[in-house]
């Protein structure tokens, strides 16, 4: 299955342009099977969720997208958003809890260094990034993001390299021209979110560039 776990709409993503459907419809045209709502500090009520997945008959996931002091995370598997979030370490304990999951989103953001004169330059920004308190609680890094440049999104797969952390892809819509840009390739069949965070914590995923067709074939932890 071919799934765009990052995307944004309007009005709960106050950055977006997107209404629900016509990112819903778009996502169909663009041969995506899934797609996830993960919104800024926002969680979609599951209700409406379901009313959209009858409406179009298609797999609408629900996630948020949680701004925190130490970088942007993914989350799925939590029904709110609670004081304190923006602590990471709270957010894990929580999301711990609830048995979800955290996916760090656009990991070259505030780390990737704009110049560096030499390899050796760029690979202390790296080591530096690969510091961050924060991966030690995701299961994955968003190392291809459709809005990122080819040079960001190389940072984000170097470092998810050195974490030895599995990658995601996500279009991180907020426009039209962002759609199916890139997408996360499962395995297995998909239903729910249950079992989305399920293939999460198993890694049975990879990263697709469906500009191109390709995957990344990063496969990391699980590769023996």
């Amino acid at each position: 299955m071919l799934i765009d776990l990052h995307a944004h709409t309007w009005p709960r993503s106050h950055d977006s342009v997107l209404s629900p459907d016509d990112l819903i419809i778009r996502a169909k045209q663009a041969g995506l099977d899934a797609i996830c709502f993960t919104e800024h500090d926002t969680v979609w009520d599951y209700k409406t969720i379901e009313e959209l997945r009858a409406k179009h008959n298609f797999l609408v996931l629900t996630g948020v997208e949680i701004s925190t002091d130490d970088g942007h995370m993914l989350v799925f598997g939590i029904d709110k958003y609670v004081f304190g979030m923006h602590r990471v370490r709270e957010l894990a304990s929580y999301v711990e809890r609830c048995n979800g999951v955290m996916i760090a989103a656009h990991p070259y953001r505030r780390q990737m260094p704009w110049f560096s004169r030499t390899e050796e330059e760029y690979q202390a920004a790296l080591e530096k990034a690969a510091r961050n308190p924060a991966y030690q609680y995701v299961q994955a890094l968003e190392e291809l993001n459709g809005r990122g440049s080819d040079k960001e999104n190389e940072f984000s797969r170097r470092l998810a390299d050195m974490l030895n952390l599995r990658g995601t892809a996500g279009t991180d819509s907020h426009a039209i021209s962002d759609i199916g840009k890139c997408a996360t390739y499962f395995e297995r069949e998909i239903r729910d979110e249950r079992e989305l965070i399920a293939e999460l914590k198993a890694g049975r995923f990879e990263a697709v560039d469906l500009r191109t067709g390709k995957p990344l074939f990063t496969r990391r932890p699980t590769d023996a």
